[in-house]
């Protein structure tokens, strides 16, 4: 099903803002699209003051408008590593940014590309460059690639930060200073949310190629399964390729729809929001209304606000994540050498924001039923 175009302008908006500029070649080979149809949104976009064009490449006019014209501080350098096509990180690279510069550190970005393993040897060039400190986002698609990189992530000898990601209790990185969002919370949410407005049978789609993605999955069926006034739920991967821990059984990669009509489920929680946004599209192709016959609520809150229906979504706090990840590394870089007191996993809690994809299920005259 093809992508809503103001999804895919807001997404490039988003790819170019976190670099100051991209290449469109570069920008239609992430979103899987051609550049011609880059070419087309940006120039819609530079017409609308959103966006800056020149030869073959675009800039932010975020970054025209708002940033100072000072140059970048010469002070020591931080190094942020964090995986290709990923908006909801680039949110927290931002709030890392603005606390690094505004201490005079000097930010090397580096992207990781989609493949295993691919953040050492980006790690290794930073630290040849001189880094200071590190803040590292590694993609983990898999539990084997997270337990891969426990060994060298251990031995490092600066300081890092680990930014929504929390190695397992008792690994090699379970003292590593770490700051993430609080995702079980976040489902907490969710289902206390549909719950209230008298929903009992839940369809959970979560993508199942990340720490957040298997940490949403253990959370659902957690809090699911405890709820006294949920009845039935299941839960299946939101996309095809959204698990390589695979094999799974068939009901964990059940079609969306027919899942719900499986279950007489009358809501269903979506990580993240472009799937969730996908789901409303592919429901209204089958006659079923959001939100008077299915509610739906979508999990990051990057881009849920923007579809025809605008989505209710857990939010968990991205850029505050980077802020707090930032100034856990500067108390690092200011300390001497082992003096910059315990380890910190910091948690900080998501909110729910509630749009006009969820309101009270058909028929309910008292959720408490």
């Amino acid at each position: 099903m093809r992508e809503p175009v103001e999804l895919r302008r807001q997404r490039i908006l988003a790819a170019v803002e976190s670099r100051g500029s991209a290449r469109v070649s570069d920008l239609a080979a992430e979103l899987e699209v051609s550049v011609v149809t880059v070419r087309r949104d940006v120039e819609e976009l530079a017409r609308e003051g959103r966006l800056r064009r020149g030869h073959g490449l675009v800039r932010s006019a975020l970054a025209a408008r708002d940033l100072p014209a000072a140059p970048v501080p010469d002070g020591e350098s931080v190094a942020v590593v964090v995986p290709e096509r990923h908006s909801y990180l680039y949110e927290s690279l931002h709030g890392a940014r603005s606390v690094l510069e505004a201490a005079g550190k000097r930010i090397a970005l580096h992207i990781a590309p989609q493949v295993g393993g691919a953040e050492r040897p980006l790690v290794e060039r930073a630290l040849a460059d001189g880094a200071a400190g590190l803040l590292l986002a590694p993609r983990w698609r898999t539990r084997a690639d997270e337990e891969d990189d426990y060994g060298w992530l251990a031995a490092l000898d600066v300081p890092a930060v680990l930014m929504e990601r929390r190695p397992r209790p008792g690994s090699a990185l379970h003292a590593m200073d770490s700051v993430c969002s609080d995702h079980a919370h976040g489902i907490h949410l969710a289902v206390q949310h549909l719950v209230g407005l008298g929903h009992r049978r839940i369809v959970f789609a979560t993508r199942h190629d990340s720490p957040t993605a298997r940490t949403l999955r253990s959370a659902c069926a957690r809090i699911a399964g405890e709820h006294p006034l949920v009845e039935d739920w299941a839960w299946t991967l939101s996309a095809p390729e959204a698990g390589p821990d695979g094999p799974y059984p068939a009901e964990a990669t059940a079609e969306l729809s027919a899942l719900l009509r499986e279950v007489g489920a009358t809501a269903a929680v979506l990580h993240g929001d472009v799937d969730a946004l996908m789901l409303v599209q592919q429901l209204a192709d089958n006659g079923v209304r959001v939100p008077e016959d299915c509610s739906v609520v979508a999990y990051d809150d990057v881009v849920a606000g923007l579809g025809t229906t605008p989505l209710t979504a857990v939010a968990p706090p991205k850029a505050d994540v980077g802020r707090a990840a930032a100034e856990l590394l500067l108390r690092r870089l200011d300390a001497p050498r082992g003096a910059g007191g315990p380890v910190r996993r910091t948690e900080l809690l998501p909110s729910l924001i509630v749009r006009g994809s969820t309101r009270a299920r058909a028929g309910c005259t008292d959720p408490s039923e």
